[in-house]
């Protein structure tokens, strides 16, 4: 970690004001300037680094047993959600179980009785939002102690912030991680009942829990195919917050996917930390993703997304299945984080530029339309002036039509986090500049080639800016502004584009069906 850092997480490893009450070989208790603590697990970074040779079990129990069904009945909940689309999912799925145990939905923090905050390490700021988050529920916890708060997600991974809550924000009554989601009814019971705060948090690599109950919101479901990832690259937590590659069964996916569509959702994503190694970890069948891809292919559903990709895994046979369209869309998230073979050596991403241009080019011959979006990191460790500009020359060869991009940011525990960080931040702005303004110019000109074109779009809502505007996107993931009736959301319309932005498009809503260019 970089010498002038602001984080020193050395404070929060200093338990010796602490008073150990009780332990035996299921849990410790323990006390904190008069908060009682029940460590049921807690996480362990060296734990977190082995990938064991245990078997991944898939289980089928039901999560909630008969006694806890009416405990939150008459009570309201909030979850509050940052990072990617895998913590969305998963608050999906704290909200079903949630809702099973009979807690509704409010957004009135006053009126709330439980309130989970799911978080994401995958950044540093994230981390800072969530304890400035914290700073502002402790008041309420103050006015109103029956409340509940809990901490969750990928942060709840981080040994560093467990220590840091239980010093520092002993107000909070749950702590749990990626791993046992499952587990919440039981640990809300625990929290209810003995006052205490509950910390259970495993660093164990996990199971595949199936048949938990999900709430989905709007036309659009996240279907998880697989957890954890094997990757390693040298700046990221993911594979000790959320364990070693397991896949689910493929029968439980298609089952999944296949309820989604009777339910009439429109479309779907794919999720998985790294989708293309799906079905690697099988033992018993010859199954991968482009296998899967396949079968889901055939399932009456009218848009089918995946996110998020490795180029180490992106084999010919996905590359194949995907040419074939049909509700597989034309939008691929490749991440490529640099254009310089050195950087990518010190990320540990296990493949060159080389190797990326060629990918990239495979997929454009294959599906012509294709729109391809990425991931970039600038001033990792050691990168120079000119590996940048190697980055630059890549996105102008590959012809981005979105990057998301970041300034690198060490994570306590990476290995990244000890290599000396030694390009200052002024470079780093200015790179990040100038390569925000290289991926526009592309972006713009890419909704260029749209003008007059008419494309479907699948109406999300109003748009944030204008009520009288109807947002929603296109196959290829394209964001469209139109003027339309609000009994549109949710359903697939024809816009003719008129005007090409940087970010998004606008157009015009064409009443009579007419065959969409895409």
């Amino acid at each position: 970690m970089a010498k002038d850092s602001k984080k020193d997480y050395s404070q929060y490893f200093d338990f010796s004001d602490a008073k150990v009450i009780s332990q035996d070989e299921f849990s410790k208790k323990i006390r904190i300037r008069g908060r009682d603590i029940n460590i049921k697990s807690e996480p362990n970074h060296r734990q977190e680094k082995q990938r064991g040779k245990e078997d991944v079990q898939v289980l089928y129990d039901n999560a909630i047993p008969d006694e806890l069904k009416n405990i939150g009945k008459g009570k309201h909940y909030i979850v509050y959600t940052y990072g990617c689309q895998m913590n969305e999912h998963d608050s999906e799925t704290i909200k079903g179980l949630l809702e099973s145990m009979g807690y509704q939905s409010t957004e009135d923090r006053k009126e709330a009785d439980i309130i989970l905050l799911n978080t994401c390490a995958i950044r540093e700021n994230a981390e800072d939002k969530v304890f400035g988050e914290l700073g502002h529920l402790k008041t309420l916890k103050l006015e109103r102690p029956g409340l509940l708060l809990g901490v969750c997600g990928c942060m709840s991974q981080e040994e560093g912030v467990v220590n840091r809550i239980m010093q520092k924000h002993g107000f909070v009554d749950m702590i749990f991680g990626t791993h046992n989601v499952h587990r919440l009814p039981h640990l809300i019971q625990e929290a209810l009942f003995s006052k205490e705060m509950v910390v259970e948090v495993w660093s164990k690599e996990g199971d595949i829990i199936e048949n938990l109950p999900k709430k989905r919101e709007g036309m659009r479901g996240w279907v998880n195919i697989m957890y954890g990832c094997d990757k390693f690259c040298t700046y990221c937590i993911v594979p000790f917050t959320r364990g070693k590659e397991r896949s689910r069964r493929p029968e439980d996916v298609i089952a999944e996917v296949r309820e989604l569509a009777r339910q009439g959702f429109k479309e779907i994503t794919l999720l998985g930390q790294n989708v293309n190694a799906y079905g690697k970890d099988f033992t018993d069948l010859k199954y991968s993703f482009g296998d899967l891809m396949d079968d889901i292919r055939k399932i009456d559903i009218p848009r089918v997304r995946f996110t998020t990709s490795h180029p180490r895994d992106f084999d010919d046979r996905l590359i194949e299945v995907l040419a074939k369209g049909g509700n597989l869309v034309e939008h691929i998230h490749l991440p490529v984080q640099s254009g310089s073979t050195e950087v990518l050596k010190r990320m540990s991403r296990k493949y060159n530029r080389e190797h990326y241009l060629q990918l990239a080019n495979k997929i454009k011959t294959a599906i012509p339309d294709v729109v391809l979006t990425t991931d970039i990191i600038v001033g990792f460790p050691g990168e120079t002036d000119e590996q940048f500009e190697d980055t630059l020359s890549l996105v102008r060869e590959v012809g981005y039509d979105f990057a998301y991009t970041f300034i690198y940011s060490p994570r306590e525990g990476t290995p990244a986090a000890v290599m000396e960080d030694n390009v200052p931040m002024e470079v780093k702005k200015e790179r990040l500049k100038r390569l925000n303004e290289t991926i526009n110019e592309y972006s713009q000109s890419s909704n260029e080639k749209q003008r007059g074109k008419v494309v479907e779009v699948l109406v999300e809502g109003e748009s944030k800016r204008n009520s009288n505007v109807l947002a929603g996107r296109t196959r290829s993931n394209k964001l469209v502004h139109f003027e339309g009736s609000k009994d549109l959301i949710g359903t697939f319309v024809h816009v003719e584009i008129t005007d090409p932005m940087t970010f998004y498009i606008r157009g015009n809503l064409l009443n009579e069906p007419v065959a969409a260019n895409q």
